[in-house]
């Protein structure tokens, strides 16, 4: 397991976020995670992530254990984030944004002045690689555009962009597709898809189908807790899932 979430407990005030979430992710597939609004799904992301600690449960990461850790010190073990409103630099070109994801601005600010060549190679190696990704996406003739002036699900492909630039081991989506129309919301999951080989995906995502056709395991949430647990097949099938959430 890449990633283990262990009876993780979370409130705020007299409300229960989570209650005893666990969960095991299998490294390089996609695990959507569904569940009503208000279930507690993007509470456990934020948890995962470091943004809010848990009051009780343990989180392990290829076997480190990273329950107390802060955000940007999850995130230089591999672990990347998206979030539900699409944050991108609108005032940066799709190229600057783009750069601006890459590991290779944790250079320091010494070894810049004593090895400039070095980093200037490195930098020339990331104009490439962001380059190849956006055209990948089918955004690369929008590089010099700026970020404002794309449309929603142009900026839903760019931030997928983003996250590829930080060469993630795992990678927690918020809702990657909400409001977007169903043939790109395909086509940013073939791209999540061709990225399994070398990445992990636990996604949020109210769009079923989307995660039925693509996900290898899905966990459903109700009231802060799992209620259910299988193959997407195993998850249609499932009476209690139908009840709570696809709505019987």
């Amino acid at each position: 397991m890449i990633l283990r979430v262990k009876d993780i407990k979370k409130s705020f005030g007299g409300l229960i976020a989570l209650d005893g979430v666990s969960l095991d992710i299998k490294k390089n597939t996609i695990v959507g995670l569904i569940g009503p609004n208000g279930s507690g799904k993007t509470t456990l992301i934020n948890v995962i992530s470091g943004f809010i600690q848990p009051e009780s449960g343990s989180i392990e990461f290829k076997g480190m254990d990273i329950s107390s850790m802060k955000p940007h010190q999850i995130a230089r073990l591999g672990i990347c984030r998206t979030f539900q409103l699409t944050r991108v630099f609108r005032h940066m070109t799709v190229l600057e944004c783009m750069l601006l994801a890459s590991k290779t601005h944790d250079t320091g600010i010494l070894k810049l002045f004593l090895n400039p060549g070095e980093v200037s190679k490195k930098q020339n190696a990331d104009i490439e690689r962001a380059r190849n990704i956006l055209e990948a996406l089918d955004i690369g003739h929008l590089g010099n555009e700026y970020a404002s002036s794309l449309s929603g699900g142009q900026q839903k492909l760019l931030s997928f962009g983003m996250v590829q630039m930080t060469q993630p081991g795992f990678v927690l989506f918020d809702e990657p597709v909400a409001g977007i129309n169903p043939t790109l919301a395909n086509k940013i999951f073939e791209k999540i898809e061709l990225e399994k080989k070398s990445t992990t995906f636990l996604v949020i995502e109210h769009n079923i189908d989307i995660l039925m056709n693509f996900c290898d395991e899905i966990y459903v949430m109700n009231k802060g807790k799992i209620t259910a647990f299988g193959t997407p097949q195993e998850i249609q099938c499932n009476k209690s899932v139908i009840d709570v959430y696809l709505g019987g």
